[in-house]
């Protein structure tokens, strides 16, 4: 496939993320509850990876005792039926584009259909990795969209909700807005907003703009849009952005869905030539946060007009922004917003399960009852004490072990040493799924050290310097600690909050330059292990916050054996590691 891609695409810039998505995972339900999950790139350690998730798919049926024969339904988080093939096609023939380009790329379109994401080019390339050829009846392919809105109706309980979805583009379009009612979704048809106006592909162009990866870096903006107030007037908002009365939005300039560099003049235009400076970069990052945050608040007030329901449901890669998500709830009617751990293309393997679950012949209202309840983010691998110490064996020269007797003699042992200015791996339990780490393969240390997050960036993760760090908090605490407004609690990272100005000087670790948090909280039914830690240490220092960061470096996904964390370890300065009650330290 990559060959393919490369071979017809190359020059265009289309690619399998064009297509195909990213983040390839596998899940699996039986009788209605998640029982598995994990990505592909924590089994083959590649990045944000496209390959097909075999490693993942195989590890779901043995951690299930179950065979391919055993499954009664296969789904597939896209649906490229003949009708999108025609109506891509349909696009191709009426652009501006010259003749001679038109005709190739409408046969390399043709082709790459037939070949590679058509549902036979699909079911045949599932035979040649897995050697099972589902049968065909029990196939589903379920679009995308409808994928993520499925994934955050599931893991919130199933309880009935409005949904925006919004991300870089699925078979046809970029966002699009409806409601789930007793599992089954209605789309509003005229609030569907085209792939030549995604604000998901727009910021990705942006952070293309300002030097970093797209479909990958997009945090990074976030982060630097902290160092700037957006430019009054916002030529992003006042210039390129066009809201509807309908609820949709375009650009006064239609994006080239092919090429991230279709708008870098228009950049360029607006705010000068590029300088590598922060003053720079935060400027722009700071006017394309707003651009978006002004865009997705239209969508979700035409939403609150058009539903009776009192949930909202955000699902899609840009949904992940975490700066948009808190002012997006706070300025809308809604009583509740949730968005998921699997909110970006990482879950959207769990949502095509439930959809083809929800949807079969079989799945009553007692069913879905029975499994309706929020879903636990940890659903991948684990690795007992007898795995972690084979993975020790390699490293006995290397490093110091000390054995903890169980789980309260690691939460001393631990809460004590963050008591200093030291950095610790935190491996324990399943494997959290989504891009967040959740606490089981977790970077902790002390918020409380004015030069923690510089000693981390640097010496740890390798990354920029501009870049902050999540705090844990108690869940009962967080509304003391920040200002949360009318949320209650933030599991996933996925909303940011003022911190109250008392505790600023009290958790400088965990504070942005623009005084913001992006919290995680927490509770003793989700997290006991490391709930007890946050309490132990707030106990020993009276400081209500550790620092949580994901167990990696910058460019590999986060650990997931016990070996994975040891090479991280032996790689970093990471001070001491946690593996289950292993306490480990370098000789």
């Amino acid at each position: 496939m990559s060959e393919f891609f490369s071979e017809r695409f190359g020059a265009t810039g289309i690619n399998k993320h064009y297509l195909l998505g990213h983040d390839a995972a596998a899940a699996l339900l039986i009788d209605g509850r998640l029982v598995a999950a994990v990505e592909e790139e924590r089994l083959n350690r590649e990045k944000k990876t496209t390959d097909f998730p075999a490693n993942a798919i195989d590890w779901c049926l043995k951690e299930a005792g179950i065979t391919f024969d055993d499954v009664d339904l296969f789904a597939f988080p896209w649906n490229w039926s003949d009708r999108v093939l025609d109506e891509i096609l349909d696009g191709i023939r009426t652009s501006s584009a010259p003749e001679a380009v038109k005709t190739a790329l409408m046969g390399n379109m043709a082709d790459l259909f037939d070949q590679v994401v058509s549902h036979e080019a699909i079911l045949a390339d599932f035979e040649a990795r897995t050697g099972h050829r589902p049968d065909p009846a029990k196939v589903r392919f379920v679009p995308h969209h409808l994928a993520h809105a499925t994934t955050g109706y599931y893991l919130a309980g199933m309880k009935d909700a409005a949904f925006l979805v919004s991300d870089g583009r699925a078979e046809r379009f970029s966002t699009l807005t409806g409601e789930i009612r007793d599992g089954r979704i209605t789309v509003f048809d005229d609030t569907v907003t085209g792939a030549h106006y995604s604000i998901g592909t727009l910021f990705s162009s942006i952070t293309r703009f300002l030097g970093f990866v797209p479909n990958n870096d997009e945090y990074k903006v976030m982060g630097l849009a902290g160092y700037a107030e957006p430019p009054t007037p916002n030529p992003f908002v006042e210039n390129l952005l066009r809201l509807h009365d309908d609820g949709r939005y375009t650009f006064a300039k239609p994006l080239e869905t092919d090429n991230l560099h279709s708008h870098d003049a228009l950049f360029e235009e607006y705010f000068g030539p590029f300088e590598d400076t922060l003053e720079y970069t935060s400027r722009v990052a700071a006017a394309a946060q707003q651009m978006l945050n002004v865009a997705t608040a239209h969508q979700v007030r035409h939403l609150e007009k058009r539903t009776d329901l009192d949930r909202l449901l955000f699902e899609g890669g840009v949904a992940l922004n975490c700066l948009n998500n808190t002012p997006m709830f706070e300025g809308s009617r809604f009583e509740d917003m949730q968005v998921s751990f699997g909110a970006s293309d990482t879950g959207i393997t769990i949502g095509a399960a439930a959809h083809a679950w929800l949807g079969d012949p079989g799945t009553g209202p007692e069913q879905i009852r029975a499994a309706s309840a929020p879903v636990s983010p940890y659903l991948g691998p684990s690795y007992d004490e007898a795995a972690i110490e084979d993975a020790l064996e390699a490293f006995a020269d290397r490093v110091v072990v000390t054995r903890l007797g169980g789980d309260d003699e690691v939460v001393d042992h631990v809460a004590n040493l963050l008591t200093e200015k030291v950095v610790i791996g935190w491996f324990e339990g399943r494997v959290e799924h989504g891009p967040r780490a959740l606490g089981h393969r977790s970077i902790l240390a002390n918020p409380g050290f004015t030069d923690i997050k510089d000693i981390i960036n640097t010496r740890v993760k390798h990354r920029e310097p501009f870049r902050p760090f999540a705090p844990l908090v108690l869940e009962e605490q967080a509304p003391k600690i920040f200002d949360m407004g009318r949320k209650t609690s933030s599991p996933y990272m996925t909303f940011v909050f003022p911190v109250r100005d008392e505790y600023k000087d009290r958790i400088p670790g965990a504070v942005h330059v623009d005084g913001t948090s992006r919290i995680q909280t927490l509770t003793d039914e989700g997290t006991p292990r490391l709930t007890a830690l946050l309490r132990k240490f707030t106990e020993l220092t009276d400081t209500p916050c550790l620092i949580n960061t994901s167990f990696n470096v910058a460019g590999e996904p986060i650990v997931c054996t016990p070996t994975d964390a040891l090479n991280c370890f032996m790689g970093t300065e990471i001070d001491y590691l946690v593996l289950g009650n292993h306490l480990i330290a370098k000789r």
